[in-house]
């Protein structure tokens, strides 16, 4: 299985803008009082740098010791700092209860079958603090950039692409109710298709 390591050593500083809403996030953030963060999957910083900016404490977690190298050099570049971790997203979360008051993940978290996916949404749940934020986004099946004879199905709605760029890797693509589902231990209050056709969720701890 390939893995966005080796993305990141071949490709370098491979996402440099942040998500389209992510100012709106943030500007959602400031009046909540939001303050501590984890960018969860935060690949070679491009949510670091920019969250940094706006004056957010910011953590970054991501499997990539690549993407982490980048991400911390773009950092030292800018004369920012964050707490990065190198770790798998599957694996418990090395946060005490309650940590962070909002987590935001771009395009991370389908990344895997469902049985980890759902240890991951309670890892989650159980770092943030009680009316904690969410700020999740995942891929649409239907325009997914594969066709179907190029993608081998594993479990309900879970693909592996057989050959591009993430060839490999799994992605699981759910439906609204799923997401209802899985992410029962949230209100959420956004659920929508965002500029790049990425379905995007905002949502609160219960």
């Amino acid at each position: 299985m390939p893995d966005w390591d080796d993305v990141f050593a071949e490709k370098g500083k491979f996402f440099t803008k942040p998500h389209p809403d992510m100012e709106r996030i943030a500007n959602l953030f400031i009046e909540e009082g939001i303050k501590r963060i984890l960018d969860l999957g935060c690949g070679t910083g491009r949510h670091l740098l920019f969250l940094l900016k706006k004056g957010f404490e910011i953590y970054g977690l991501d499997g990539s010791p690549n993407g982490l190298e980048i991400a911390k050099n773009w950092l030292n570049k800018e004369n920012l700092s964050s707490e990065l971790t190198c770790q798998k997203i599957e694996q418990k979360l090395p946060y005490k209860d309650g940590f962070f008051d909002a987590v935001v993940s771009i395009q991370v978290i389908h990344h895997n079958l469902m049985k980890d996916i759902l240890f991951t949404v309670n890892e989650i749940e159980r770092i943030l603090r009680k009316e904690g934020f969410i700020f999740l986004t995942f891929p649409l099946h239907k325009i997914f950039y594969l066709k179907k004879e190029n993608m081998k199905k594993v479990e309900t709605r879970t693909y592996i692409p057989l050959k591009g760029l993430e060839k490999g890797l799994p992605h699981h693509f759910f439906t609204i109710p799923e997401l209802k589902r899985v992410f029962r231990a949230f209100e959420l209050t956004e659920i929508y298709i965002d500029k790049t056709n990425h379905r995007a969720i905002l949502g609160q701890k219960n």
